[in-house]
């Protein structure tokens, strides 16, 4: 696909595609309908956008939120390349700019949300412009049981029908079941080519504590990690706001982000996360996919989250750039009820509060966990893998202990209780404490009373919260969350089963300071860079990645470029980037800027730069011909440019480029041929 990478780096300024994304691409160029589940940051944007540059009329990319389709289209635009969204947030003038441009047929990509499909006239809108290829992003929201359904998908389906055109979706959300929900819903039930790359974010450093005065753990977490693009997300709206307070105090620049802010905060705050250096954003769910920031170094949850899926998506949104970011997932007790609870209360059927059951206890199993936790996360999604060396239990190994017998008492204690008591009274039963509810019971004349003396509270605490994690005991909603024993926990009263636990004294564990993000040695410059581009995206108002990534900065930190050659060939610097930035990164980098013609500029970095340099010091040297007394003749660097690319390969070819007359041919044509065929 030589056209595909001239593109790739020409547009996109990379090299190479990322592994698994040739062959996307090639299926997308082709026509075929098309399923892609790749992990987040894997660059699945680029899997349809470049085909939109190859394939004629227009590619219609449906994406749910507002935020992650303006910033697409800002990315897109910085690229030299013709997109627009049509979506509630556009101004009256941004409205028309799209419509005047597809009057026009300029342009290339059309953003718009599902909930624009219900419209009417959409359909004969997509007709009129030559729509050619429909690209769904977060495809998983098309499943009606997913943790971020919107009905509005349904519609998709039956658009690519009435259109009668290629669709390609991509996601990188979805076990088994929702990937055939997909395909049932956008497909027809007919497999697209399907394309399964991974879930592995070997970048992300992946780390679990049991809670343990939570607020004090996230504001460690975060002063390790001061001056560095964050999100945390927390259980509810009071402690988003409590949590940003308590951050602010301790010297962090941060907000809170939640769905009961006026519309006009929440942008702001979306705004400043994308456009802010540094900033730290204590939010719900609510800020989710809409959040398409490359740099972000670090998510933690200050609270469980719901699902081992809604965990990988949302710890996925820290690292997407491919450099070292750091996650922290903070659990307990209380979070578990809490999750089971929302469960056994909801309104699903029976079958699927279990399946919603089974993804919780795939979380717990992995906060759990006994050995690497990557292992046990991408085993959850069908992959196997090696000890990842990037996670907490990989640097500090659990210390794993015989719980059976402790296990055995704690689920006696329950049993012998009618199982309507919470973990905090029989705890007091088994260590012996002698409560006022304790002795109104009898609960002091129990067989489990003081069985336990040998475990702190704490420990017994912790053992209580594994046996959640196992799914042994569960709250049950109609006594108010005490606990009860399942049937998984029968084998272990009986004696057939052994329990392994993790031995928990619950302090706050030490973190390591965070990972520097390139060497000490360079650190300054990686300053001075992100400094400029900060100014620069600042005066354009565009956030500050669409300028050059993290990733980008970080390369051009260690590689040092002297030249534009040199900077031509830092991945993320495209020939528009290249033109508008280089010179003013450069200048920082060397503190002098060669000058450089704009037509050779073009080929900055491509071996027709060096083919036209050696044409050019030709050119001179013949300005007077061979003897220095012939006319006076010169050719134009734009001509030089067309002769590099093309390398014609006779006097008559030469002849023929713009530019070019029978006079010059004859004069430079024996130099330049000679120049071309070394350059073969």
């Amino acid at each position: 696909m030589p056209r595909d990478l001239d593109l790739l780096k020409s547009v996109f300024g990379f090299d190479d595609f990322r592994p698994g994304q040739a062959e996307i691409v090639q299926a997308v160029c082709d026509g075929q309908n098309t399923l892609a589940i790749m992990p987040t940051g894997g660059g699945k944007s680029l899997c349809f956008q470049l085909p939109a540059l190859v394939r004629d009329g227009v590619t219609v990319v449906i994406s749910p939120l507002i935020a992650l389709m303006r910033d697409q289209v800002r990315g897109l635009q910085a690229a030299g390349v013709s997109a627009g969204a049509l979506t509630s947030g556009n101004t009256q003038e941004e409205t028309d700019a799209v419509f005047a441009a597809l009057e026009r047929g300029e342009l290339k990509l059309l953003y718009m949300a599902p909930e624009r499909l219900a419209s009417g006239g959409t359909l004969n809108l997509l007709r009129r412009i030559g729509t050619r290829l429909i690209a769904v992003d977060e495809a998983h929201c098309v499943s009606q049981w997913g943790h971020d359904f919107r009905p509005d998908y349904l519609r998709i389906g039956e658009l690519r029908r009435a259109l009668d055109v290629p669709l390609a979706a991509f996601t990188a959300t979805a076990d088994e079941e929702t990937r055939t929900e997909i395909v049932e819903k956008l497909f027809d039930e007919q497999p697209p080519q399907t394309f399964l790359h991974g879930f592995d974010r070997p970048n992300i450093h992946l780390a679990f504590a049991a809670k343990n005065s939570p607020r004090q753990q996230i504001l460690s977490f975060a002063a390790a990690r001061k001056g560095q693009s964050g999100i945390v997300y927390s259980g509810t709206r009071a402690r988003t706001e409590t949590l940003a307070s308590a951050l602010r105090d301790a010297g962090h620049a941060a907000v809170h982000y939640h769905g009961g802010m006026d519309p006009d905060d929440r942008r702001e705050v979306e705004r400043r996360f994308q456009q802010e250096d540094g900033l730290i954003v204590v939010a719900t769910v609510a800020f989710g996919m809409g959040v398409d920031k490359p740099d972000i170094r670090w998510v933690a949850h200050s609270d469980l989250p719901k699902s081992i899926e809604a965990y990988y998506q949302e710890i996925g949104r820290a690292g997407r750039d491919g450099a070292p970011a750091e996650t922290l997932t903070l659990f307990g007790a209380d979070d578990i009820r809490f999750r089971r609870t929302q469960i056994d209360e909801g309104l699903a059927p029976p079958e699927r509060r279990s399946a919603d059951h089974g993804r919780l206890n795939a979380l717990l199993g992995l906060a759990e966990a006994h050995g690497c936790r990557r292992q046990q996360l991408l085993a959850y999604f069908g992959e196997e893998a090696e000890p990842c060396g990037n996670c907490d239990l990989c640097a500090t190994p659990p210390d794993l202990f015989d719980g059976t017998v402790d296990v055995m008492k704690a689920l006696s204690a329950i049993l012998r209780t009618d199982e309507r008591f919470g973990s905090g009274h029989l705890i007091d039963i088994l260590r012996g404490t002698v409560t006022d509810r304790v002795q109104e019971r009898g609960h002091d004349s129990l067989p489990t009373f003081g069985v336990g003396q040998d475990h702190t509270k704490p420990m017994w605490q912790a053992i209580f919260r594994q046996m959640l994690g196992l799914d042994l005991v569960r709250p049950d909603p109609e006594r108010h969350g005490a606990l009860r024993i399942t049937q998984k926990a029968h084998p272990v009263l009986r004696g057939e089963a052994q329990v392994t636990l993790r031995r928990d004294t619950l302090k706050a564990a030490r973190r390591p300071a965070a990972k520097m993000l390139v060497s000490e040695e360079d650190a300054p410059l990686l300053s001075a860079l992100k400094a400029k581009r900060r100014a620069l995206a600042e005066n354009a108002r565009v956030p500050a990645y669409v300028v050059f990534t993290d990733k980008t900065l970080i390369e051009m930190a260690e590689t040092r470029p002297a030249t534009l050659d040199d900077m031509a060939r830092i991945g993320g610097v495209g020939a528009k980037k290249l033109e508008s930035y280089g010179a003013e990164f450069l200048q920082v980098i060397a503190g002098e800027v060669e000058h450089m013609h704009p037509a050779r500029r073009k080929l900055a970095g491509r071996a027709a730069g060096s083919l036209f340099d050696r044409l050019q010091d030709a050119a001179t040297e013949l300005l007077r011909g061979e003897d220095g007394t012939g006319k006076y003749l010169t050719i134009a660097p734009g001509t030089l440019r067309k002769i590099a690319e093309r390398k014609p390969m006779s006097i008559g070819d030469l002849g023929r480029v713009t530019g070019m007359n029978d006079a010059k041919a004859e004069r430079f044509g024996p130099a330049f041929l000679e120049i071309l065929s070394e350059g073969e």
